[in-house]
């Protein structure tokens, strides 16, 4: 099992976390609270491999963590966002379908750590 991709992102007093399907990461520095699946900003990703396969992503945030399993989409082709989902909807800022939790899925405990714009968010996409 190899590091696909490993990066920080922030947390921001707009994000809500309550989206049923998906949960995304931005580059944004800002964003509006109309944005329920964001769960991190000023994301400093690089774009990853192209690969396919089941993954598993690594999330930590002020002490809490949160794992998610799903599939990489190997077209996957955006430099600025991150998107997650839980359906196999597949786009270019789409890096994982049949992902098995979306933000509405992640404890609480979590969600409420991704509020706060000190909050550091360290991911690691993993193969599985």
């Amino acid at each position: 099992m190899g590091v696909i991709l490993s990066f920080t992102a922030r947390g921001h007093e707009n994000i809500r976390a309550l989206h049923r399907n998906t949960f995304e990461f931005t580059k944004d520095s800002h964003v509006t609270p109309a944005g329920d699946c964001i769960i991190g900003v000023l994301s400093d990703f690089d774009e990853p491999k192209k690969l396919s396969g089941p993954v598993v992503i690594e999330m930590e945030a002020g002490g809490e963590r949160e794992t998610v399993k799903g599939e990489l989409n190997p077209d996957f082709n955006s430099s600025h966002e991150i998107v997650v989902r839980k359906s196999s909807f597949l786009s270019p800022r789409t890096l994982c379908v049949r992902a098995d939790k979306s933000c509405k899925d992640l404890s609480k405990v979590f969600r409420d750590m991704l509020k706060d714009p000190q909050t550091i968010i360290k991911v690691r996409i993993i193969e599985a």
